[in-house]
């Protein structure tokens, strides 16, 4: 699968709508019970950047971004506005203990990025395979490390020099992006005037 380590062009990307959805099979029995099964262990994000289009500069960007992606053939990184950071709230600067990736075993050197979201004793942790080059902050036991490690921000496999010492927590803090693709191979556009064009943009979250 053809992928670009290429950010869809901030101007056209911000203001995109979208968010998270899972797959899950619901079978209602005769005594009205439900049982459920829960299809994806990751969401799927979509997304329709149509409102990032406010000018003919605009629509010059985007054809070039999108015929270079072939339509749905290439995927690339897309900053979700609504989400793009290890902070709690998903858009403040990070700090290297936002996140608790995992428990050092004192043998294993290298650690998948992840963001965890909790609500009632229950957290989701996403991979986060995308994180954004010069953004990621490592820590370990309460004190971040300012070297000894390394990231891969196509993957985000975090590597250490050294295993941490069995028992110790490995925190990050990080900005990523979703890789993602375009849902169609025709992207639609309409002049209203010379000015303003209308655009449908669908995006959806890809697999990496």
């Amino acid at each position: 699968m053809s992928f670009d380590e290429a950010q869809m062009p901030l101007h056209v990307s911000f203001g995109s709508g979208g968010g998270p959805a899972f797959s899950t099979e619901v079978v209602v029995i005769d005594s009205g019970y439900e049982r459920r099964n829960q299809n994806w262990s990751q969401a799927r994000r979509s997304y329709d950047a149509r409102t990032g289009i406010r000018s003919a500069a605009d629509v010059g960007t985007l054809l070039n971004f999108f015929c270079a992606r072939a339509g749905r053939a290439r995927g690339f990184r897309l900053k979700d506005w609504s989400d793009f950071t290890s902070n709690g709230d998903g858009i403040s600067a990070p700090a290297f203990n936002d996140q608790t990736i995992a428990t050092a075993d004192g043998v294993t050197l290298t650690f998948q990025l992840i963001k965890n979201y909790t609500s009632a004793a229950v957290t989701h942790q996403r991979i986060i395979g995308k994180p954004v080059t010069g953004t990621v902050l490592i820590g370990v036991n309460g004190t971040q490390l300012m070297s000894g490690w390394s990231v891969d921000t196509t993957t985000g496999l975090v590597t250490f020099a050294m295993a941490p010492a069995s028992g110790r927590a490995i925190t990050a803090g990080y900005q990523f992006d979703v890789p993602a693709r375009f849902d169609t191979d025709q992207l639609s556009l309409t002049a209203q005037n010379f000015r303003t064009y209308k655009a449908e943009i669908p995006i959806v979250e890809i697999r990496v």
